[in-house]
């Protein structure tokens, strides 16, 4: 008898705490306390216990709201869970419709060794559209100055040349004009769209191909620095590659001629990645922000304002030693600074890039950070350059000097996705 009772006593006291524990946690602002009573020897355990809890038909009541409580909470869930049932379904529907545009295009960065398309673009009908209208719009550009460089030079290969790219031209209008009619009428045509655009493009790609072509002519009666290139669309797939790598530097001096009325930001004029940095050297104005130069990844915002249509010298100097830079546009200095990656020698066997910002060596470009407009005359040396040097540079004196590292020549550059050459002579072209 005596064990029995003690077993309901002990039933008792579990019930008793699991009650308080579960009243501490529907309540978050109190904190679970265990009280421990000191019980004589010889008292009743069961009796000791029923002096220090509640009464009985408070006990009763609270068991009761407990319980209560516990139905509610059982039905808060339910709802939850139809409405995440709801939510997934939804879900389910738009990745249903998106799947084609996400299965032609992949993720935001391409695989590696794959070439560079416009899968950093959005790719949607009415931007697609676009894009094709400025591309169309850069090669007639180019196609005038080449008829204007025929008929200088009465060169009948030039003329059939011309002629023959002049109706794959139209054959494009035709096509994009076909495209803006299709989507007016319901969007019908929008299952081609994969072949459709990969034609449109592959019959881009060979026309920038016949142009340069064409343009390869005029190489041949001007010096291998008089040139410049030109980016007249933000893609991901126009760039420059320099051929050779640029060597360990304790200092160096970066100079160059730039035309640009992008906005927001230029863009990247030139990027130079190493394994395992990426931003080793990078000269960059992005969105909103002032033009910034990065040092394995270290940033100093520059002074420049370029971007008003308007070729601009500019020049930037740095030295490993307290990581000192000076900034320099249209051959006056007009700032400096220091603590840019100071006792950090910037480092050789990288890729340098013109047009493109890298994300990882030799590739990961955004169209969002390409670099629109015109760059010359780009040249790098492993020293700081005197003020009265870059002036010279700047003004086009005849005691200008090249770079050391690398020098501005025609033969010295890869160039990919249509980014096109012009004769440039600095100075005589200026605005």
């Amino acid at each position: 008898m005596q064990a029995a009772k003690n077993t309901i006593c002990w039933r008792l006291i579990l019930f008793s705490c699991l009650f308080v524990e579960s009243s501490s946690l529907q309540d978050f602002g109190r904190q679970t306390q265990f009280i421990c009573t000191s019980v004589p020897k010889d008292m009743d355990i069961c009796a000791a216990t029923l002096q220090n809890s509640v009464p009985g038909e408070d006990l009763k009541t609270t068991v009761m709201q407990l319980r209560e409580t516990v139905l509610q909470q059982k039905e808060t869930i339910m709802n939850q869970k139809e409405t995440i049932r709801e939510l997934t379904s939804k879900l389910a529907r738009c990745e249903s419709q998106s799947e084609p545009v996400d299965a032609r295009h992949g993720g935001r960065r391409k695989e590696a060794g794959t070439k560079n398309t416009m899968g950093d673009v959005s790719r949607g009908p009415a931007d697609t559209l676009t894009q094709l209208s400025q591309t169309l719009q850069s090669l007639k550009q180019r196609l005038e100055n080449l008829e204007q460089f025929s008929r200088s030079n009465n060169s009948v290969q030039a003329n059939s040349l011309k002629d023959l790219l002049q109706s794959k031209i139209d054959d494009l209008e035709k096509q994009v004009l076909s495209r803006v009619n299709s989507i007016e009428e319901g969007k019908p045509g929008l299952r081609n769209e994969t072949e459709q655009r990969g034609r449109v493009e592959s019959t881009l790609t060979s026309l920038h191909h016949r142009i340069t072509d064409l343009e390869k002519g005029q190489i041949e009666n001007r010096p291998l620095d008089k040139f410049q290139l030109t980016f007249p669309l933000r893609t991901n797939y126009m760039y420059a590659k320099v051929k050779k790598s640029l060597p360990e530097m304790y200092a160096l001096t970066v100079c160059m001629w730039l035309k640009s009325n992008a906005s927001p930001g230029v863009g990247t004029p030139f990027s130079y990645a190493v394994p395992g940095q990426a931003n080793e050297l990078v000269l960059i104005e992005w969105g909103n922000n002032p033009m910034e130069i990065l040092i394995n990844d270290k940033v100093a915002k520059l002074p420049f304002l370029i971007n008003d249509g308007k070729w601009h010298h500019i020049c930037v100097t740095w030295t490993t030693r307290d990581g000192v830079w000076e900034a320099f546009q249209d051959g006056v200095k007009r700032g400096s600074g220091d603590n840019l990656a100071p006792y950090h020698p910037i480092k050789p066997q990288g890729l340098l890039i013109l047009g493109q910002e890298q994300d990882v060596l030799g590739g990961g470009f955004d169209a969002t950070q390409a670099f629109v407009g015109d760059l010359a005359n780009f040249h790098i040396w492993d020293r700081k350059l005197s003020v009265g040097e870059i002036y010279n540079l700047a003004t086009c004196s005849s005691k200008a000097k090249v770079g050391n590292v690398f020098a501005w020549m025609e033969t010295s550059l890869d160039i990919y996705g249509g980014a096109s050459k012009w004769t440039f002579e600095a100075c005589r072209q200026l605005n």
